[in-house]
C-alpha cells in the first residue's frame, strides 16, 4: 500500500493531464473552430447559440486550469457541471428512460468531482502558490 501511496502525485497529474486532455479537445472548437454542426446540434435539442460558447468556454479554460493544476477544485466543479448538464440535456432529454451513451459524461463528471474534492496534488500550481507554511517553514 505504501507504494501505491509514492504514486499519489504522479497519479494526480496524470488524472489531471488526461481529462484537461479531453476537455481542451471538445472545448477548442466550441470557441474557436468552425462550429455551425455544433450549433446545429444544440439548437436541435433545444439550446441556443450562446449555450455553444458557454460550454467551450468552460471545458477550454477550466482544462487548461486542470492542466496546469491551477484553482483546481474550481475548475472540477465547472466541468462537472458541464457534464451534468450534458447527460441531462442531451441523454435525458426525450425522459429519464430514454437514456443514451452516458457514461462518458458520468465518467469524466466523477474524475472532475474527485479532482475537486481532492485538489490537483502536490505536483500542481495549486500547491506551490496557495500552500499553507508550517511553523517550522516560517521559522526558517
Amino acid at each position: 500500500m505504501s507504494f501505491l501511496k509514492k504514486l499519489e502525485p504522479l497519479t494526480l497529474l496524470l488524472l489531471r493531464l488526461g481529462l484537461a486532455h479531453v476537455f481542451i479537445y471538445h472545448g477548442y472548437p466550441k470557441l474557436f473552430g468552425e462550429n455551425e454542426r455544433i450549433i446545429e446540434a444544440f439548437q436541435a435539442i433545444g439550446l441556443p447559440t450562446y449555450v455553444v460558447y458557454l460550454t467551450g468556454g468552460i471545458e477550454f479554460f477550466a482544462g487548461i486550469a486542470l492542466a496546469l493544476g491551477l484553482l483546481t477544485p474550481i475548475a472540477g466543479l465547472l466541468l462537472l457541471l458541464d457534464m451534468a448538464a450534458a447527460m441531462w440535456k442531451y441523454n435525458f432529454n426525450e425522459g429519464i428512460y430514454a437514456v443514451r451513451e452516458y457514461e462518458l459524461p458520468l465518467t469524466l463528471g466523477l474524475a472532475c468531482l474527485a479532482l475537486a474534492a481532492n485538489g490537483g496534488g502536490p505536483l500542481s500550481l495549486d500547491r506551490f502558490l496557495f500552500r499553507k507554511t508550517s511553523n517550522s517553514e516560517a521559522n526558517l
